[in-house]
């Protein structure tokens, strides 16, 4: 069972509704035992990182969540998801995260004729191919919706860099660990391969620093 983890500031139905077009259930729940049970799990997220990062410990999902992460489950995190997994972000102050990849996220400062938030198709360049991306050739563009990115402080968890003016990180690969900037359940037929490869994926074919 694929959990999709509801904290009311994800597009829950549409990246349900992409695993459901590649052939998958996921269930959309906030219940720690159901999240504990599932054999893979996913963060999605739309919105202000201070309000998220408050409502998943409102509703006690940030044990489930490091404990879902602990276990070695295959774990995707989606736009917000990924950056909640970072020690910090500095969107509207500064504001702890979940300190599950070390690094902070911080604002686009791009010259004038770049419009932030940065927002539409953008070409993803493949550092490190992670099982994820199986099938997907570098350059394959996917979409975007942020004003805020990731500095890892590991450059290694790096899989894929998009460019805004610079390069910056749009998905990473920790061990069992995926999270993306741009929207795969957005993103068309290459989106929901994305999808369709991480429904797949199981525990026993994780190894060294691959999801």
């Amino acid at each position: 069972m694929i959990a999709i983890i509801d904290y009311q500031m994800g597009n829950l139905r549409s990246v349900q509704k992409g695993f459901e077009k590649v052939g998958h259930e996921a269930v959309i729940t906030c219940d720690p035992r159901q999240i504990a049970h599932a054999d893979k799990i996913v963060l999605p997220g739309v919105g202000a990182f201070r309000d998220a990062i408050a409502e998943l410990r409102h509703r006690d999902l940030i044990g489930p969540i490091a404990d879902a992460v602990a276990s070695g489950k295959p774990f995707l995190g989606i736009c917000l998801g990924l950056q909640l997994l970072f020690d910090v972000s500095y969107e509207g102050g500064e504001h702890q995260g979940l300190g599950i990849v070390h690094g902070q996220v911080v604002r686009f400062e791009v010259p004038a004729e770049y419009k932030v938030p940065h927002m539409g198709w953008n070409q993803a360049r493949i550092r490190r191919p992670a099982p994820i991306l199986a099938g997907i050739e570098d350059g394959t563009h996917f979409y975007y919706v942020h004003s805020y990115y990731v500095l890892p402080d590991d450059p290694d968890v790096v899989a894929v860099e998009t460019e805004y003016h610079r390069p910056f990180c749009a998905m990473i690969w920790r061990d069992n660990v995926c999270a993306t900037q741009f929207h795969p359940e957005k993103s068309q037929r290459h989106g929901l391969r994305m999808l369709k490869n991480f429904a797949e994926l199981d525990a026993a074919g994780l190894s060294g620093r691959g999801c």
